[in-house]
């Protein structure tokens, strides 16, 4: 009796297959401008559909590794990662996914929908890059910074933003510490000026950095003499290879295994200040994390997009109860209509998010400023939650492949768990939206249906029943902003399912399985 081998689910075209993708950048950025960025995706979607698809493959399966000493005991402190992972580095370049909005050209072609396109690109990258994205979005973050007025990025800057393989970089991000996490306020790494000569040396221990191969990293320091408190840390570029640069170890960790992520100890490593360290450096910081989160959004929204596009194919190859197959179950098609909504709506969330950084960098606009303060740790929080419970669901649609780690599917659920970690846990967020609610930034981007709400918490945002309400209520109004943008670009059936399963707590399984029944 020959031996049965289910069939593996397929990739259709990822870019070409996403009607989400490809009807919000039509009414974000209008025919000629989506015809304009069509090229770039078609192009990108082959390669992720072929090789990148590949490439990613050889990075999860041979994970960096550290090598302290050469071969006559000098220290090197050298990692090294699989070819997949320098073949998905230059890609990224090649395809200027960090470049793009920071590009002359494209900043004429789309003016602040520059970044709309950014985010688009990365939708079609991410989910199989071996968490690339990681390392791009530290880059990103960091070109951002060093494209401030005030900071002088010179050929950093031109390295981050180039399309050359040859010689683009990217960055790592260099914040927390093992005394205080989250909690940056308790950094002990301090920044000593070096004579006369511009640059300072940076002492102190930093517990978790990843893409720790980047070339460069954004560190943050307390400058000597500056007292406590985290408003007075500054940003300083610290340039990786150095012999003040010590690691201590690679990380071992749940999800995300490609990325090589280190303990380091900086040890008078030469770092050169970005600004003026004796003035607002936090604020400066801030430019990078805003785009981290931002791109953390997007790898939350992509993976929830990428996971279902697999579900939804295995579901079309999988027989059960004799010759039925998988997708014509009413129940299962429920349930995955569930997670499309929850993926349409993270990914307009994201991408609202893009459009109003694009509107700051390109248009100066202050208004789409002040949204974005509240804006992008709302997208960060609400895409982060829903992306582990969409994993988890999609990995139960799969059965017990699901849950074997050659098929490569378990990796779906252990890569989305870090998106609620990363730059800022979901309760940290919560109450950094209630402290600047309460200073009046952001209210503009607050649905009028939940002002008066947000208002009274913001009032006392240290009381213990608003810091304990705090996460549910940043939420509610992340739910809200993600309908009203669904509901804005047409798609009203998936913002009314939003409502009414993620606030008014209808149950939108039983709507969509009566749908799938008709």
């Amino acid at each position: 009796m020959p031996r049965f081998v289910q069939q593996e689910p397929r990739l259709c075209d990822p870019y070409g297959s996403d009607p989400v993708l490809a009807g919000w950048l039509a009414r974000a950025l209008g025919a000629d401008g989506h015809a304009a960025a069509e090229k770039h995706l078609v192009e990108l979607s082959a390669d992720a559909a072929g090789p990148l698809r590949e490439a990613h493959r050889d990075a999860e399966e041979h994970p960096p590794v550290l090598r302290r000493y050469d071969g006559w005991g000098a220290r090197v402190d050298r990692v090294e990662t699989a070819p997949g992972w320098e073949t998905l580095r230059r890609a990224a370049a090649r395809h200027a996914i960090v470049a793009l909005p920071y590009l002359p050209q494209a900043r004429r072609t789309w003016g602040a929908g520059a970044r709309v396109v950014q985010h688009a690109l990365l939708h079609v990258f991410g989910p199989e890059s071996a968490t690339f994205t990681c390392p791009v979005a530290m880059a990103d973050g960091a070109a951002a910074l060093l494209s401030r007025p005030e900071v002088d990025g010179g050929p950093w800057l031109e390295r981050l933003t180039s399309t050359d393989p040859d010689t683009a970089v990217t960055s790592g991000q260099w914040m927390t510490e093992s005394q205080g996490g989250s909690d940056i306020s308790r950094t002990d790494t301090v920044a000593h000026p070096d004579g006369g000569t511009g640059t300072w040396r940076l002492t102190g221990e930093k517990w978790f950095c990843s893409a720790i191969d980047s070339a460069m990293a954004v560190a943050l320091a307390r400058p000597e003499g500056a007292g406590g408190g985290s408003r007075v840390l500054a940003p300083f570029l610290v340039p990786r290879a150095q012999e003040g640069v010590r690691l201590h170890r690679l990380k071992e960790k749940l999800g995300t295994r490609a990325v090589p992520t280190a303990e380091v100890a900086l040890e008078r490593a030469e770092g050169v200040p970005l600004g003026d360290p004796r003035n607002g450096g936090l604020s400066r910081m801030m430019t990078l994390v805003v785009v981290t989160r931002l791109h953390n959004a997007a790898a939350a929204a992509a993976g929830m997009a990428r996971g279902l596009a697999y579900a939804r194919d295995y579901a079309e190859r999988r027989l059960v109860a004799g010759p039925t197959r998988l997708a014509d179950s009413p129940l299962h098609r429920a349930t995955l209509g569930a997670v499309e909504v929850d993926a349409a709506a993270a990914f307009v969330l994201a991408s609202h998010a893009f459009a109003l950084l694009g509107r700051v960098e390109v248009d100066g606009d202050a208004e789409a400023a002040d949204r974005l303060r509240i804006v992008a740790p709302l997208a960060k929080l609400a895409t982060a939650k829903l992306a582990v419970a969409a994993a988890s669901e999609l990995v139960e649609s799969f059965g017990g492949a699901g849950f074997v780690e050659d098929t490569g599917l378990p990796r779906l659920l252990r890569d989305a768990q870090v998106l609620p970690i990363w730059e800022g846990t979901t309760n940290v967020l919560s109450l950094d939206v209630l402290r600047a609610l309460s200073r009046g930034e952001g209210m503009s981007a607050v649905p009028a249906g939940l002002r008066d709400e947000v208002t009274a918490a913001a009032k006392d945002p240290t009381a213990a029943h608003v810091v304990a309400g705090a996460r549910g209520l940043a939420m509610r109004v992340a739910f809200h902003l993600a309908a009203e943008q669904l509901e804005a670009h047409g798609e009203a059936r998936h913002a009314e399912l939003w409502r009414r399963g993620r606030i008014e707590g209808a149950d939108i399984a039983a709507d969509l399985a009566v749908m799938a029944g008709t």
